[in-house]
């Protein structure tokens, strides 16, 4: 089968353009599914006001509101687990026929405008029980619609970065990522968030006096996330071209998939080293996925952070960890991605379990979990850059589908891990054990992983 070979020449533009994608994306990521909208749905606006006014006098009220608030996470985590098993069933095919098709950046744009949409509608959804599941579901919708579109943007990496530059390209764009984190994140806290003078209006925007009780600040700051994502995304559908599509390439969805498990057989019969990094990938990049989930809560409630304080870790942790990616990728390509990777686990696993020896001391918590941020990044850019230069040219998509859908078949090892760990050892600092044995399994299966160098074009 012939394929067309991506540009073997780093278009500075093009890459501009690409990682800016990342960059928006943080609308979804930090905003979304981390610190501001998923943290409303949990939160107490969504209990019975007579229960949550009750809570301070009855014991028997806060028990209630404490069984509430486990409820509105379950519908949450419902709705993620629902939006990682249509990932998981969908992400290759649609991956396969943007490549068979030619439309790959088309997948992008129709996915980004899903994401964006889904965001949008979250303004709507007002502080009141009747309103969770709507919540709950736009979180779900947005998560396919993400993870859909990073399986074409992954795919555009080679069209924009060839191969000796691979590792260098991904690091930036993810560096992207964790920057344009922090700028909205702070924009959000300025703007929306914060109350600087102490009183109803919160942040600069002078919002209603209704902000209280229709909690207007995070709804608005949800809003502003929405166009941050949809403006900070043109310059990719405006500068980087369409992938070729060679003549002989041709299909639907059904006959994606018949194709997608010859291609799978053929990589068990001829690259299982492929297969071996994609199960190693969906390990580790649970456990990496992990310490972000559970830091905030383990700093709240073992090392007694406010909530603002969580917020500013949060910050400097995406500094730092955007620093150190954009500075790993000279390393990925003059080492090998796969050195980046192990290294990075260890750093990660050593890490990790120095924060059971601190005490309860805030500092000590800043030190290792701004050291364990250090290796966060380089991980996620890295195993990025070795798929990719392990990808057929013309058939990124295809093998960064199966990349999105081993990631969600194994997004559930390290959630169970850390809540085995905090029911065996009594408290929420011995979730951190249940992280690490995930990342050191990860590493372990990354073990039996060889460096490879990247396909040449088929003829």
């Amino acid at each position: 089968m012939t394929v067309v070979p991506p540009p073997q020449r780093t278009d500075r533009r093009a890459l501009v353009s690409w990682a800016l994608w990342d960059w928006g994306s943080a609308a979804f990521n930090a905003v979304v599914t981390t610190f501001v909208f998923s943290t409303y749905l949990a939160s107490r606006a969504f209990v019975d006001p007579a229960l949550v006014a009750a809570a301070d006098s009855s014991a028997t009220a806060a028990r209630a509101v404490e069984r509430e608030l486990a409820h509105n996470a379950a519908v949450v985590s419902t709705a993620l687990t629902i939006a990682g098993i249509v990932v998981a069933l969908v992400a290759p095919a649609v991956g396969r026929l943007a490549d068979s098709s030619g439309h790959r950046r088309r997948s992008v744009l129709i996915a980004t405008i899903g994401v964006a949409l889904s965001i949008g509608a979250m303004v709507f959804v007002a502080p009141s029980q009747p309103y969770l599941v709507l919540g709950a579901a736009l979180i779900g919708i947005g998560t396919v619609a993400y993870e859909i579109a990073c399986v074409g943007y992954n795919a555009m990496l080679g069209q924009v970065a060839p191969g000796p530059r691979t590792g260098r390209a991904s690091a930036i764009g993810w560096a992207a990522g964790y920057f344009g984190g922090i700028v909205l994140l702070v924009l959000l806290l300025v703007l929306c968030i914060q109350d600087f003078g102490g009183g109803d209006t919160a942040g600069l925007l002078n919002l209603p006096a209704t902000v209280a009780s229709g909690q207007w600040d995070v709804r608005v700051a949800i809003g502003i996330a929405a166009v941050w994502l949809a403006v900070s995304s043109i310059p990719l559908f405006l500068v980087v071209p369409e992938a070729e599509r060679a003549p002989d390439q041709r299909g639907n969805l059904f006959s994606a998939y018949r194709d997608l498990g010859r291609d799978i057989a053929r990589l068990w019969r001829e690259r299982r080293n492929v297969l071996a990094f994609l199960i190693a990938s969906a390990v580790f990049r649970d456990g990496v996925g992990a310490v972000f989930t559970f830091g905030g809560i383990i700093a709240a409630q073992v090392f007694g952070f406010s909530a603002s304080g969580v917020i500013m870790f949060a910050i400097v942790a995406n500094v730092v960890a955007g620093i150190s990616t954009a500075l790993s990728g000279r390393l990925d390509d003059r080492f090998g991605s796969r050195a980046i990777i192990m290294v990075s686990l260890v750093g990660l696993a050593v890490c990790g379990l120095a924060v059971l020896f601190v005490g309860t001391a805030q500092i000590g918590f800043w030190v290792l979990g701004l050291a364990l941020c250090m290796f966060v990044g380089p991980v996620q850019s890295s195993s990025r850059a070795y798929l990719a230069r392990l990808a057929t040219p013309g058939r990124e998509g295809e093998l960064f589908g199966l990349y999105a859908t081993t990631g969600r078949a194994a997004a559930f090892i390290a959630p169970a891990m850390f809540g085995i760990a905090v029911t065996i050892g009594g408290s929420t600092r011995f979730g951190i054990i249940g992280i690490v044995v995930v990342l050191v399994a990860g590493l372990v299966l990354m073990a039996f992983v060889k460096r490879e160098d990247p396909v040449a074009p088929a003829a």
